[in-house]
């Protein structure tokens, strides 16, 4: 039987293996076109958005990997013109509704502010996975406040999963299929059943010796580790309940702001590794639930 000749011309891009095809209207201006389920406070809403604005970029040129213009900062550790590109949007998105506040972001440094609010910003957590075509990726965005973490917002581009906090009122997660849901860290109490993540030293950076005795120890008595190379979305994950507790060493500000907030508030503890107070300048870091804290402080020790 012929084919008919009248078949409409189809109006969608064909998507490449694992990726959906990039049609208008996933790019989203704002938190409008998703409303929220939960009360936003005005700066929430203006971190949402300036998120949203630079993920479009990020989503286009992950879609052109192969092309991205690439420099070398060091050994292992790449910072593209996607990531840079991020940066610059954040601070424009920011400077238009809070032109007072201080910005330390991953790419550009510090910029100071009125000495009492800071933007803390990581424009692109996970670029080894980015650059690799791994779509395991996320902006975080926290704000600081005389010293104190008070709002953080971790978006996942591809995933579109939004994960938002602020001090006192709770974290939550929006996805395309649910609207802020209330973030909880797991209830599992035995490490035999945990699932732990982690982030593995590379090439140039870290004792590996002396990490992998850790692992070792961890491998030994968890039911399983893993490793996705985005420390933003660790400590998302595991606010979610879906990693039990993860750990690392020589982590920066921007990597972790938002997130130590989101697992506080969703119930969660952090610490560094051997299981004093947890600041912005700890060489180390551990969060879990408060029924597997002592026993991974132990395991680590």
């Amino acid at each position: 039987m012929a084919l008919p000749t009248d078949r409409p011309p189809r109006e969608q891009p064909v998507a490449r293996v694992g990726r959906a095809p990039m049609t208008v209207g996933r790019d989203r201006p704002g938190p409008a076109e998703r409303k929220s389920l939960a009360p936003r406070s005005a700066t929430i809403t203006v971190m949402i958005r300036a998120v949203f604005a630079a993920a479009k970029s990020l989503k286009r040129d992950f879609g052109e990997v192969e092309h991205l213009q690439v420099s070398e900062k060091g050994p292992g550790d790449f910072v593209s013109r996607a990531d840079i590109q991020a940066e610059r949007t954040l601070r424009r998105e920011l400077e238009r509704t809070r032109p007072d506040y201080g910005f330390l972001g991953e790419e550009g440094g510090e910029t100071k502010g009125d000495g009492r609010n800071r933007w803390i910003a990581d424009p692109l957590d996970g670029t080894t996975n980015f650059l690799h075509g791994v779509p395991h990726f996320a902006i975080s965005l926290a704000l600081e406040r005389d010293g104190e973490i008070i709002a953080g917002v971790i978006y996942q581009p591809i995933s579109d999963e939004l994960f938002w906090t602020e001090k006192g009122n709770g974290a939550y997660i929006d996805t395309p299929n649910a609207r802020s849901r209330r973030l909880r860290v797991s209830g599992r109490k035995e490490l035999g059943r945990a699932l732990v993540a982690t982030g593995i030293p590379h090439v140039g950076r870290g004792d590996h010796p002396a990490y992998l005795r850790k692992l070792e120890a961890v491998m030994g008595k968890t039911a399983g580790v893993r490793r996705w190379g985005s420390a933003a979305l660790d400590l998302a994950f595991v606010a979610a309940g879906r990693y039990d507790a993860y750990f690392e060493y020589g982590l920066k500000p921007w990597d972790v702001a938002a997130g130590i907030l989101m697992v506080r508030e969703a119930g969660g503890m952090v610490n560094d590794i051997p299981g004093a107070a947890y600041t912005l300048d700890s060489p180390s870091l551990l969060a879990s639930n408060a029924g597997l804290r002592d026993a991974m402080v132990e395991t680590l020790a």
